[in-house]
């Protein structure tokens, strides 16, 4: 008995694992078809959705086409306006053209017309002056050729009397010339050169990009602008103002060492007490290089070659030297030229003269280095590197500090005044420069009939406009000469004043 149970409950739970079975495929069977049918639901959903999207943007893009296609058209249309516009303005002018052409044949015509009548009246004109001189003739009873000799003899006498003044008043100016005569050769020379001269000063300004940058300038408690100040030898200022950093020194070579320097390391991004050595050292090389070739270009600006290397270097330096806001390189360059152009009109050696006025203020390039003025210093410079005994005569003497033993030294003095005080070289002579202009324009306007005054080529020349209803061209050549004498009588200048009298006439039409 026991065994047949065993074999039924066997039996029993093989039929109900075989339902159970059949039962979880059944499931499986229905979860896998609701599976692909929500798939394929999907799919078709999100085909739908990406077409709508798609069209839309097909749709967007068309907007986005007409709008540019209208504004495309929109332009033509503007320039169509233009050019329909321009060529109104064409048909305009070629209808002014044709009725210009019209009115000049007319005016033409009417000139022509003129011209004879003219001609008819000088010929009616000549025949009565013939008549009238006939008749002259007959009542004082002299034939031609003797009125002829009566009036010659007359004019003869005036000449005479006329001519005895001018002796007389050239007489009474001739000591005048003397000095006159110098001072043209110096004012001749001032006038034929005149060089530019700039002021400077003892600061300079670097731009920085933000004011982060001058905490790296400063450094870890001052480190790099201490190292910066004791390679460079000048003052770095750090204020509050904004976007720049001042460099100040009295050496202008320094000042410019610094501040390229300064721009240099500010523009690697590197500041640090090694990297401001080399950048340092890098720059006075360049500014080395510099000097050189400055002092070459003012030697043959100058005219003045086959110097020692060493003078060449000093000249250059002096870029970078102001006396009284004078350059005094290109002052030096002015004096070589004004002191050739003396001494070639006084017939000397206008290369010897150029050498001893460039090189007559090179003691300024060393005199910090030297004991002594300037003269001493640039005279035992000249003397030490082969110069000759006029150009260091020139150097020691042109302030009158020894007596002059070359006409040089006296012509290079002159130059070298000439320089300092002409108009515009130095900032105190402006004012006077600028009174001897208001002075010319004065006597100019004192004239009748004067409507406009102008001293123009730094008073070389008064430009006189006069009203042309009061002065005739006949009055206008009058005014011209005794504007030029007023202004010998009343006024010291160097050269000539030229006089220009400009008279003008003119007719406006206006057709309706």
């Amino acid at each position: 008995m026991p065994y047949g149970f065993l074999v039924i409950g066997l039996i029993v739970g093989l039929a109900v694992g075989y339902v159970i079975d059949r039962l979880m495929k059944g499931a499986a069977y229905r979860t896998r078809d609701q599976i692909i049918e929500d798939a394929a639901r999907e799919a078709e959903n999100f085909r739908k959705t990406r077409e709508i999207e798609a069209k839309e943007e097909l749709l967007k893009r068309r907007e986005a086409l007409d709008l540019e296609l209208n504004a495309v058209r929109e332009k033509l249309r503007q320039e169509e306006r233009k050019l329909d516009k321009r060529e109104a303005a064409l048909d305009e002018m070629k209808t002014d053209i044709r009725k210009k052409e019209g009115m000049l044949q007319t005016m033409q015509k009417r000139v022509a017309d003129r011209a004879k009548a003219i001609e008819a009246r000088e010929a009616e004109l000549a025949k009565l002056l013939q008549q009238e001189q006939d008749e002259l003739f007959k009542i004082t009873g002299l034939d031609k050729v003797a009125a002829t000799e009566k009036l010659l003899t007359r004019l003869e006498q005036h000449l005479q009397s006329e001519t005895g003044a001018v002796i007389m008043r050239h007489e009474a100016h001739l000591k005048e010339e003397k000095e006159r005569l110098s001072r043209e050769i110096i004012g001749m020379a001032v006038q034929r050169y005149a060089s530019q001269h700039t002021s400077e000063t003892t600061v300079s300004t670097v731009d920085i990009p933000n004011d982060e940058m001058k905490g790296r300038i400063i450094g870890r408690e001052g480190r790099n602008i201490r190292a910066f100040e004791k390679e460079t030898g000048v003052d770095v200022i750090v204020d509050d103002t904004p976007g720049v950093v001042v460099v100040s020194a009295f050496d202008n070579v320094r000042r410019e060492i610094a501040k390229l320097s300064l721009a240099k390391l500010i523009q690697d991004g590197r500041i640090h007490p090694t990297r401001i050595e080399e950048v340092v050292a890098e720059t006075t090389k360049e500014m080395d290089e510099h000097i050189l070739r400055l002092g070459k270009e003012a030697s043959q600006e100058a005219e003045v070659f086959n110097l020692h290397e060493k003078l060449i270097q000093l000249m250059g330096r002096m870029n970078f030297r102001v006396s009284y806001s004078q350059n005094v390189l290109r002052h030096s360059i002015e004096v070589a030229h004004l002191t050739g152009m003396m001494a070639e009109q006084l017939g000397l050696d206008g290369v010897l003269a150029r050498r001893c006025g460039f090189l007559h203020d090179i003691g300024k390039a060393a005199d910090h280095e030297m004991e002594g003025g300037h003269p001493a210093i640039g005279a035992e410079l000249l003397k030490r590197y082969g110069e000759g005994e006029e150009v260091v005569h020139a150097a020691f003497g042109h302030h009158d500090d020894i007596r002059p033993e070359y006409i040089y030294t006296v012509l290079v003095a002159a130059a070298d005044a000439v320089s300092a005080s002409r108009p515009g070289a130095r900032r105190e002579t402006l004012e006077k420069y600028v009174r001897r202009l208001e002075e010319l324009e004065a006597v100019a306007n004192g004239f009748p009939g004067v409507n406009q005054t102008y001293a123009v080529q730094a008073g070389r020349e008064v430009r006189v406009i006069v009203d042309p209803k009061e002065v005739n061209d006949r009055e206008a050549a009058k005014m011209a000469r005794d504007i030029a004498l007023a202004i010998e009588q009343s006024m010291t200048y160097p050269g000539e004043v030229k006089v220009t009298v400009m008279r003008e006439i003119r007719a406006v039409g206006v057709a309706k």
